[in-house]
């Protein structure tokens, strides 16, 4: 049953390209004034997944409706009532910025007074103002995802899709693209993205992480960890090969990473990290120089969900 309140609803939806399932079972529920992430591996099914969503692609099986409109049977109607900004710079980049936005609110069908009045605003919001006379294809990665995001939004609409939206552009830019996100958010705009940045996924409201086609678990960011139940610390010690050897050895294990001399180890289940590694090193003559709890991450539930995946598939 749909919510008045659900901008986007699934129920296993599936893609298939030739023998291979692409997406075999997503089923989700994006609340209006959200910001969503679905977040995965590269070829995990994320971007097929956004693309049947925004009508692209007719899915070979599920059902769903994007901004109250039919997934299968009306796709024009939903790409009409969306915004779309793709990974991939896709503007025109023989036209300069404002000749670009000016297109788009055209192809969106924008009146002419409300057409520039929008291209204005859209100018300063973006901070573009001092580069509208510019060509598209001179700006650099950063300035050409505030004109892509603009152009995306220009119409104003409900619900934004963003398919990996920062892969390529520096930090700050990054930083700058996501202040822009909250502030469309606040404005009344649905957002739905996906990315593989781990970061950026503690940014989103809440999450549905895919994998091989598959939704493995959604919720917000916290409600996420704190069902993997999951316990961390970060270590120093004089051997950290040696150390990250031993500590692999134990059966809740999820995880042992290098950090440059740090060490981050990750356990299933609850109890204390540090006193424990620092019994299991010192039994094998392994000195621990500094140990500290540390909060278990997305990034740490998101791996521990695709090891537990993995093991369960080598075990049918």
């Amino acid at each position: 049953m749909t919510n008045s309140d659900d901008i986007v609803v699934t129920s296993g939806l599936a893609r298939r390209f030739g023998q291979v399932w692409a997406v075999r079972d997503v089923s989700l529920r994006v609340h209006r004034g959200e910001i969503f992430g679905v977040l995965g591996p590269n070829g995990a099914g994320k971007s097929t997944t956004i693309r049947m969503l925004c009508g692209i692609l007719d899915p070979t099986g599920g059902d769903g409706k994007v901004v109250g409109y039919d997934i299968g049977k009306e796709a024009e109607k939903i790409k009409a009532s969306i915004g779309y900004m793709t990974q991939r710079f896709s503007l025109y980049e023989d036209l300069t910025v404002h000749e670009n936005l000016d297109f788009y609110a055209g192809i969106y069908g924008l009146g002419r007074r409300r057409r520039s009045a929008r291209v204005a605003e859209a100018l300063e919001q973006s901070g573009l103002v001092t580069r509208k006379h510019q060509l598209a294809g001179a700006l650099s990665g950063g300035w050409k995802q505030r004109v892509a995001l603009a152009s995306a939004t220009i119409h104003q609409p409900p619900l934004l899709f963003l398919d990996e939206p920062t892969a390529g552009v520096d930090p700050v830019s990054r930083r700058q693209f996501w202040e822009r996100i909250y502030q469309l958010a606040v404005e009344g705009t649905t957002v739905v993205l996906t990315t593989h940045y781990m970061d950026e996924a503690e940014r989103c409201h809440r999450l549905a992480f895919i994998f091989d086609g598959a939704i493995l678990d959604t919720g917000t960011p916290s409600e996420i960890v704190t069902r993997r139940s999951l316990v961390a610390t970060e270590l120093v010690v004089d051997n950290a090969v040696a150390a990250a050897e031993r500590l692999r050895r134990e059966p809740d294990l999820d995880e042992v990473a290098h950090y440059g001399h740090v060490l981050r180890v990750v356990f299933r289940g609850q109890g204390e990290a540090v006193e424990r590694c620092r019994r299991i090193l010192a039994a094998d003559g392994i000195a621990v120089e500094t140990a500290r709890p540390s909060r278990a991450t997305v990034e740490d539930a998101f791996v521990s969900m695709v090891r537990e995946h993995d093991r369960r598939e080598a075990k049918s």
